[in-house]
């Protein structure tokens, strides 16, 4: 069979319920041969997925987001996508982006690109609003600290959005 844990980025197991990077090992697994990225994905025997998961009491792993969607604020790890979601479930927002954005003081941010439904005011209020309904809906630490209004989201051909875009200001 299989082994699955939940690490932090030492390799270390997390604590059942917090966000860490999913971990497998069993008889058959990855390896890159003469490859220098072995060293990222294969660690003690374990295989580094790519993917940040949480693990119940139970046993059971939920999928929180890619590592690289990934925000680390403060020392707390939030995923992109359930702010992402958060955000969708409001009636002013149409679509939106979260990604991480650099901070003196919390090391990054979570900053949001936000296309909002027709007739929606691009405002303070508006920003204040959408912050208040993420603080209601999700942990109040995963809130994003800075709202820009964009008219669309950059994506890819297949419908993706490309985040290193968001991150990039494009």
């Amino acid at each position: 069979g299989y082994d699955a844990r939940v690490t932090d980025a030492e390799g270390n197991e997390v604590p059942r319920g917090e966000v860490g990077r999913l971990a497998v090992r069993g008889p058959i697994g990855c390896r890159y041969l003469g490859d220098a990225r072995q060293a990222d994905y294969v660690k003690d025997g374990w295989n580094i997925t790519g993917d940040s998961f949480t693990m119940d009491e139970d046993g059971y792993l939920h999928f929180a987001a890619r590592n690289d969607d990934m925000i680390i604020s403060s020392g707390y790890n939030i995923a992109g996508p359930e702010v992402e979601a958060a955000l969708l479930s409001h009636p002013m927002v149409s679509e939106c982006g979260v990604v991480a954005a650099p901070d003196e003081a919390r090391g990054s941010i979570v900053q949001a690109h936000v296309v909002l439904v027709d007739g929606a005011p691009e405002d303070a209020n508006t920003i204040k609003t959408l912050q208040d309904h993420v603080k209601a809906t999700i942990a109040p630490y995963k809130y994003p600290r800075d709202i820009r209004f964009i008219k669309e989201l950059p994506k890819t051909a297949t419908g993706k959005i490309q985040r290193f875009a968001l991150r990039e200001g494009k």
